[in-house]
């Protein structure tokens, strides 16, 4: 479904901007102005971004982590900006199937390398992992990125789902698998570690811009699953008091994440909590320091 609601995004986005095209040439307008206007049309999401950096300026408390500087900020926001067109313009609605899951087979005695099981986060499906899948594939890591629907519905409906990846990697491998989490897949696989006996099934968490304590944006919520990530939400309490203990887990938050602030909503105690500087929400996942982490636990 999100596929498909980004590939219409992405089509009515390249219509309005050929529209303009057409029409500002045939009215005379000036090539600077219809040059700049052209690509405001086909970067919508940029000043959505934008603000949202304005926001995290005025409302985000950065502890732990030290206040980013205005350049920082700009520097996160081009970031973001530049690789949401990757992500959402082409990855997710168009190459969500491009990489297949990779499952090496092996003889029912042997134990095979530690697989990987991608948990995408809010208004995402697998295509957000392409770049890590492909990687993992040539360094014939075993694993599964799995698309979570409904998109809009509650988040403890992606146990399901979470439950039967790892049932499949832990057949394919014989071992039990690291579980990566980014956003609000870090909390559907939290919630799937209480419903399903998940602690003793899996060889740890990794969860990159987690609101495991909520986010200051989700005040402005319109569904279910971004509802439950509400700072003070009835959900959040109930997962953290039945939560399991976070040795196992390493959490990456940033100071200029603009979805998930404040900072520290993004840690958990206990847990081995990473500072990623300088990079937003989705560009985290560009960060070597987080595929070098991953590689560590599943070599080790």
């Amino acid at each position: 479904m999100i596929a498909r609601l980004q590939r219409l995004l992405v089509f009515t986005v390249l219509a309005a901007a050929g529209g303009w095209w057409w029409a500002s040439g045939v009215q005379g307008v000036g090539w600077p102005w219809r040059i700049t206007v052209a690509i405001l049309i086909l970067l919508p999401h940029a000043p959505v971004l934008a603000f949202e950096f304005v926001l995290l300026a005025v409302f985000g408390n950065h502890h732990p982590a030290p206040r980013p500087s205005a350049w920082a900020l700009v520097r996160a926001w081009a970031g973001e900006v530049l690789w949401g067109v990757q992500t959402f313009g082409w990855r997710q609605p168009f190459r969500a199937n491009a990489v297949p899951d990779h499952l090496p087979a092996r003889a029912p005695t042997d134990v095979g390398r530690r697989g990987v099981l991608l948990v995408h986060g809010y208004v995402c499906n697998r295509g957000l992992w392409n770049p890590w899948m492909r990687r993992l594939r040539r360094l014939d890591v075993p694993f599964i990125a799995v698309t979570m629907e409904p998109p809009f519905g509650s988040i403890d409906e992606y146990a399901g789902t979470i439950d039967a990846a790892v049932r499949r990697l832990q057949a394919a491998t014989g071992q039990q698998p690291l579980i990566v989490g980014h956003s609000m897949g870090g909390l559907a696989v939290r919630h799937w570690l209480q419903t399903c006996d998940g602690a003793s099934r899996c060889a740890g968490i990794v969860t990159v811009g987690s609101p495991h304590h909520g986010t200051w944006l989700a005040r402005f919520a319109f569904s279910h699953n971004a509802r439950q990530m509400q700072r003070g939400s009835a959900w959040l309490a109930a997962l953290a008091n039945a939560g399991p203990a976070m040795a196992s887990f390493i959490c990456f938050y940033g100071h200029c994440d603009n979805i998930v602030f404040p900072a520290a909503t993004a840690t958990l105690p206990g847990a081995d909590n990473r500072h990623l500087p300088g990079l937003a929400h989705v560009h985290m996942l560009s960060s070597p320091e987080i595929f070098d982490a991953i590689l560590s636990r599943v070599q080790a």
